[in-house]
């Protein structure tokens, strides 16, 4: 029975293959172990927007690298009774996805049915409706319904990021989806902008701005675009990062000495300083349960990733490997985290379990920072260089699928991955 889904669908995922109208034009690199082949017919009823919706769902599935296109040509079936199941297996299809698609009164509806190839049955049916302006929400949506029934694990192509734009003389904030289209520039201005970050409802985002002569933090709501400076004390303010029932930002001043961390309420209330190493204490993460927080610390001589109570208390050193390493951010199911290693004068990205230690590299090396997962754990978005500018980049997290994401001018730097909402 299809399932009626309506409202405000899809904020993001990735990034598109070769799209020249988007914010980011993508390369992917490499393709995961095992790949599923699918056909994808384009949807019937309003054709050109059915092809529109199709593009959508096959450039989210191909990003992946988990998926096989299968060539539909000379096949037009929309209803599951249209289907010859023996033709598709012939072409070599495991899956196919079919349906129909209109626009009444401001409307579209899509109605879309994902089959099994092999045992002649459907997997999954829905019926999805947003507003006219929502053609790639739609396809976003889509492209998750699949992914989830193919592998699954939950799909991201709805989800949104963050990053900053550096040009000659200005730095811009961008929210994005995650195919680099429906960009909103968030803040624009001649002052360096940093470390972005979402709340856990994905309404607002905390950075750093230095427009006040310093580093101090901002807290600013997406739906108003209201900011205010929540921390700008003396000397510097960074790294602000949210707490995952959103009443908390941890931060990092240098107020008293060195750089400490401090915890604070979004409006800027109820400053409270809970790290006393001495030593420089840097980039806080919480756990996904709140009870933790990884940060980079020099305590023991290098730049390392660290754990303490997210309230304060005794710290406990994590990575021991050669070379530096720094912004950690845990996976959303809290058992590993991943992090930048500085070795041989090349920064890696690379996770490491937090049950048993073991540390595995994804990347081949370069500059390469800032790490953060996606809400669903199977990709990691970070910064990086490329033909001599700085480029956001994505890495699944068994290293065998890599993605460059170009902006069309500009630098692109300090990527962070939004909620799933």
């Amino acid at each position: 029975m299809l399932k009626v889904l309506s409202g405000m669908l899809g904020l993001l995922m990735l990034a598109h293959c070769a799209v020249s109208s988007a914010a980011l034009s993508i390369e992917i690199i490499g393709a995961g172990e095992h790949q599923i082949p699918i056909s994808l017919v384009p949807m019937g009823g309003d054709e050109k927007l059915g092809a529109q919706i199709n593009d959508v769902v096959t450039s989210d599935l191909t990003r992946t690298g988990l998926f096989r296109m299968v060539d539909t040509t000379g096949q037009s079936p929309h209803e599951t009774a249209d289907v010859n199941f023996n033709n598709w297996q012939l072409r070599g299809a495991d899956a196919l996805g079919i349906g129909n698609v209109s626009v009444q009164n401001g409307r579209i509806d899509a109605r879309f049915r994902l089959l099994d190839v092999v045992k002649h049955a459907q997997l999954v049916g829905e019926a999805v409706s947003a507003n006219e302006n929502q053609m790639r929400a739609v396809g976003h949506r889509i492209a998750d319904l699949i992914y989830e029934k193919l592998t699954g694990d939950k799909g991201v192509f709805s989800t949104r990021i963050v990053y900053v734009n550096r040009q000659t003389r200005s730095y811009s904030l961008i929210v994005a989806d995650s195919d680099g289209y429906n960009e909103q520039v968030v803040l624009r201005q001649k002052d360096p902008i940093m470390s972005p970050a979402w709340s856990p409802d994905g309404s607002q985002l905390a950075y750093v701005s230095f427009e006040t002569g310093h580093a101090a933090v901002f807290v600013q709501s997406l739906l108003t675009n209201r900011r205010k400076a929540v921390a700008d004390f003396p000397g510097s303010n960074s790294a602000p990062a949210w707490s995952p029932d959103g009443k908390q930002l941890a931060i990092v001043m240098t107020h008293d000495g060195s750089s400490q961390i401090y915890l604070l309420h979004p409006d800027g209330t109820g400053l409270r300083r809970i790290s006393f190493s001495g030593a420089i204490d840097t980039e806080p993460n919480f756990s996904p349960d709140g009870q933790s927080l990884l940060f980079t610390s020099d305590q023991g001589g290098s730049p390392q990733i660290y754990m303490m109570p997210a309230q304060g208390g005794a710290a406990q050193r994590l990575t021991f490997d050669d070379g530096n390493c720094f912004s950690p951010r845990y996976s959303p199911d809290g058992k590993s985290f991943v992090f930048a290693h500085l070795i041989g004068g090349q920064f890696y990205i690379a996770v490491q379990d937090l049950q048993n230690g073991q540390m595995q590299t994804l990347t081949t090396g370069g500059w390469e920072r800032k790490p953060s997962f996606a809400p669903n754990g199977k990709i990691i978005l970070f910064a990086s260089e490329a033909r001599g500018r700085g480029i956001l980049a994505t890495v699944s997290s068994d290293g065998r699928v890599q993605q460059h994401m170009f902006t069309q001018s500009g630098d692109a730097r300090e990527p962070v991955w939004g909620p799933q909402l």
